[in-house]
């Protein structure tokens, strides 16, 4: 799912989540990375239209290098590289001259992984196998073909496994195809297809580009498309990243893929809780008692935080959301 897909999917179904943006040096749970806050993103996007050529570009990016994920930083790099023999160019210029090169690796990345695919699918039934073979064959034709018009894009293999119906004893070997399948190279992941992809965008959006994985967003831990609550009990702060890794996959399946999420989410709360004693989440003293379950039951316990060193029980917590929505209270009626 794409950035811009995901923020349009949303909506408003995050309004609870608000107070949770406005938060500031927080790592992402899912990347283990800084994110930016959208305000700051907002700001420097600004400074960026002033920006006509790699080298400027590379000056106003530098104080944010370390908030860079990890195909975002490689491509920073290169950038800064480019600059230094090509000041005056822009940033289209440098994805051109790899373009021929990333497009030939990105082929060979995703043949490996349809490769993959189709190897565990020899588990399945001969109707089966050879339903999934047909897809993946059409998929290596469109590669093959280079047609502009006909290119091959991840989600159009990965929805149309659904249209495969396996039988009781081949869910879980056709489970494990479709995580597979998920590892098919995108923007985000693989720095080919980042140059793939930009090579023929305006400099202007590159360089946003850059910036705009680790902007901090809200997510849905039990997804919103599955029930999940506009409720500040069911959000994380994560990275647009790590948002759109994730897609619509249940947690218990994100963290077999990353399973150094645990570790990252309590590294979170711990942030989290170091916010909440600077008085940045007034009227939400409550939140890390909160995600706790929510993460422990989504996750199937994989996720257990340890809210141990946290000055205040769930008692006291509760008690210091009252008194700050009674002052409110007392507030409004004297105005």
């Amino acid at each position: 799912m794409s950035y811009s897909t995901f923020m349009a999917r949303k909506g408003n179904s995050t309004s609870a989540g608000n107070v949770l943006k406005k938060l500031r040096n927080i790592t992402c749970p899912y990347t283990g990375i800084k994110m930016i806050p959208g305000s700051n993103i907002n700001r420097i996007n600004k400074r960026l239209d002033s920006c006509f050529s790699t080298e400027s570009v590379i000056k106003e990016l530098m104080p944010y290098r370390n908030f860079l994920q990890p195909v975002e930083k490689i491509m920073f790099t290169k950038f800064a590289e480019y600059s230094k023999l090509h000041p005056d160019a822009k940033l289209t210029d440098c994805l051109q001259e790899m373009y021929e090169d990333s497009l030939t690796k990105l082929k060979l990345e995703e043949f490996v992984v349809l490769d993959d695919v189709d190897r565990i699918s020899l588990h399945m039934s001969p109707k089966n196998a050879f339903a999934l073979r047909y897809k993946t064959t059409r998929c290596r034709q469109i590669i093959l073909a280079d047609d502009k018009e006909d290119t091959f894009k991840r989600k159009t293999l990965l929805n149309s496994l659904d249209e495969i119906k396996p039988e009781p004893y081949e869910k879980t070997i056709f489970e494990q195809m479709k995580d597979r399948a998920l590892y098919l190279p995108t923007s985000s992941t693989s720095q080919n297809a980042f140059v793939v992809k930009y090579a023929n965008r305006s400099h202007e959006e590159i360089a946003k580009r850059l910036l705009r994985a680790s902007e901090a967003t809200i997510e849905h831990v039990l997804p919103d498309s599955k029930g999940g609550k506009n409720s500040i009990a069911n959000f994380l702060l994560v990275s647009a990243k790590g948002n759109s890794l994730r897609e619509n996959i249940s947690l218990v399946k994100f963290i077999k893929r990353f399973p150094n999420i645990p570790e990252l989410c309590q590294k979170y709360i711990e942030e989290i809780i170091q916010a909440i004693y600077n008085g940045e989440l007034k009227r939400n003293e409550t939140y890390p008692y909160k995600i706790q379950r929510t993460l422990e039951q989504e996750s199937e316990g994989k996720i257990k935080l340890d809210l141990s060193q946290f000055k205040y029980s769930p008692e006291e917590a509760k008690r210091i959301v009252r008194d700050h929505y009674n002052r409110a209270r007392k507030f409004e009626k004297k105005g």
